[in-house]
């Protein structure tokens, strides 16, 4: 059992990290690319290039959201 947890907690660390908002941004990213794929007449170069747009725009606002000033 103790393992089970050891390894659970690894991968939590893993792919969560230090801020949970990035990898939401990533996951959420993956889910439209894979949606663009299965179902959309596009073309496989506009499907990735949309997929690297979008996924740096998600991680500019998980920064922005980071970093931004907060009222008192």
């Amino acid at each position: 059992m103790r393992f089970l947890r050891a390894f659970g907690q690894f991968w939590y660390d893993f792919i969560i990290g230090d801020d949970w908002k990035i990898a939401v941004a990533v996951v959420t990213g993956l889910i439209v690319v894979w949606m663009l794929v299965e179902f959309s007449p596009l073309s496989d170069t506009v499907i990735t290039l949309t997929g690297g747009v979008l996924v740096m725009l998600l991680f500019a606002l998980s920064l922005f959201i980071d970093t931004r000033e907060r009222s008192r």
